[in-house]
């Protein structure tokens, strides 16, 4: 009699094990998230990685911080300067990195297109969705000449790791870890338990080993990363690439880095030939337009390090309907609605029954609150169909009882906006502190309150 399969249940959500089916999860409080996985012990031929070093062979002990010796190498600085920013200085030897987005977006382009890129360092590019003769059909299409890449199309990580020893590269990359199977787990590829040991698997080969390794990830209709959360504390950074498949720009940003900041963002452009870096974001964020429009404002805002002017979009209508709608593409719809009450309340605009719509140029989300005096001035612009100067940028945060607050760094958001060829900025009266008006040649006009703003502008 064939011995029984075991089972166990896991949380699409969180991960957690249960040994019978539940309905909400004790971990993460999620309803109907259980699914059941088959396990198996693992064969006794399958191989797993083992480092050739003696000092994971031994056990471990406690040691001081001032005896713990670690690898002093430099980071991996690869061509590519978007990726180096958004990894905080370049690839960390040794670390494991998942990047994530929704297909088409580029994943396996920037990928191969770094690996084609690193000349004179050994990069294995493991496929689970391609061909080899599909990934060189691409190859060629991204690069004149093709590099010293290694090209393996395989989905069984103990097969993959037997390549790795033969090869021992510089760098790997997993396309992708939805595609992994190991043979220590019966169930398919790409669920829970699976992501999880082979996420694990590859996690100690980069340790002990010192390897960096790139894995792609998926992404459910939710738009957060497909597999157990656990996957994302698992790695030592997490990279998402984001943008409309149909326009050209994509935004690289990091939401978890163990190696550097995760405010820094990377900007691409989408050629037939592969991605191009922006090296200039500021230019394709303003519109080139020929004529004034109303509802338009410049506002300086900073991603990380990379001071950014972005174009803020307002429409301002009757409602048509009974309840006046709220629209924001790129920017807080719960800060629209406080800015829009500030508006009322402070400015004496009526607003109650206007349809407000507010857009980002560029499809690039912000999060900084020195956009609020451009979002407030562009929304009065389109409500009194009153034309903004197009030499004109804004740069403060707008309080509850309508002060014009302070923002932070404001010199590199002004030399931006004066690099240009803007002539005038709005700032805060507060950030004349320490400020030196003397050294820019834009000029400063400094307020401390928003109606004082609106009647330089409007009145």
């Amino acid at each position: 009699m064939s011995k029984k399969a075991k089972s166990s249940y896991y949380c699409q959500n969180c991960g957690y094990q249960a040994p019978k089916w539940l309905g909400k999860c004790p971990a993460c409080e999620e309803w109907s998230t259980f699914v059941e996985e088959v396990q198996e012990e693992p064969s006794p031929n399958a191989k797993i990685w083992k480092a050739t070093t003696s000092s994971a062979q031994v056990s471990n002990k406690p040691k001081s911080l001032a005896a713990i010796d670690y690898d002093s190498r430099p980071r991996l600085i690869t061509p590519d300067a978007e990726l180096n920013r958004v990894l905080g200085g370049g690839i960390v030897h040794g670390s494991l990195v998942l990047l994530a987005g929704e297909p088409g977006i580029g994943k396996s382009t920037l990928m191969l297109q770094i690996a084609l890129m690193l000349e004179g360092l050994k990069v294995l590019y493991v496929s689970g969705e391609e061909s080899d003769s599909q990934i060189k059909m691409r190859a060629e299409r991204l690069a004149d000449a093709l590099s010293d890449c290694y090209i393996l199309t395989e989905t069984n990580t103990q097969n993959v790791f037997q390549q790795i020893a033969a090869v021992q590269p510089d760098l790997v990359v997993i396309d992708s870890i939805q595609t992994l199977h190991t043979a220590f787990i019966e169930s398919g590829a790409g669920s829970i338990s699976q992501v999880r040991q082979c996420t694990a698997e590859l996690m100690r080969f980069a340790k002990e080993s010192g390897t960096a390794v790139f894995l792609i990830g998926h992404i459910t209709k939710e738009g957060t990363i497909a597999g157990p959360k656990v996957l994302e504390h698992m790695v030592d950074t997490v990279l998402q690439f984001e943008g409309d498949r149909h326009l050209s720009y994509r935004i690289l940003r990091t939401t978890k880095n163990r190696f550097g900041s995760t405010s820094e963002l990377g900007i691409y452009e989408m050629l037939s030939n592969g991605l191009r870096e922006v090296s200039n974001p500021s230019e394709i964020l303003i519109s080139q337009r020929e004529e004034s429009i109303t509802g338009i404002t410049i506002a300086a805002t900073l991603e990380g390090n990379r001071p950014l002017l972005i174009e803020v979009q307002s429409l301002v209508s009757v409602a048509t309907y009974g309840t006046p709608q709220r629209s924001t593409t790129g920017f807080d719809a719960k800060r629209l609605n406080m800015l829009l009450a500030v508006l009322e309340k402070r400015g004496g605009y009526r607003l109650g029954a206007q349809d407000v719509f507010l857009n980002l140029a560029g499809g690039i989300k912000v999060e900084d609150p020195a956009l609020d005096l451009a979002v407030c001035m562009a929304v009065i612009s389109s409500l009194e169909d009153i034309v903004i100067p197009q030499d004109v940028c804004f740069a403060a945060e707008v309080g509850l009882g309508g002060e014009v607050r302070a923002v932070g760094r404001i010199e590199q958001r002004i030399a931006e906006a004066e690099k240009l060829g803007f002539r005038r900025m709005f700032i805060s009266k507060f950030n004349l502190k320490g400020l030196a008006p003397q050294n820019f040649k834009i000029e400063l006009v400094a307020e401390s309150k928003l109606e004082h703003f609106i009647e330089k502008l409007f009145v």
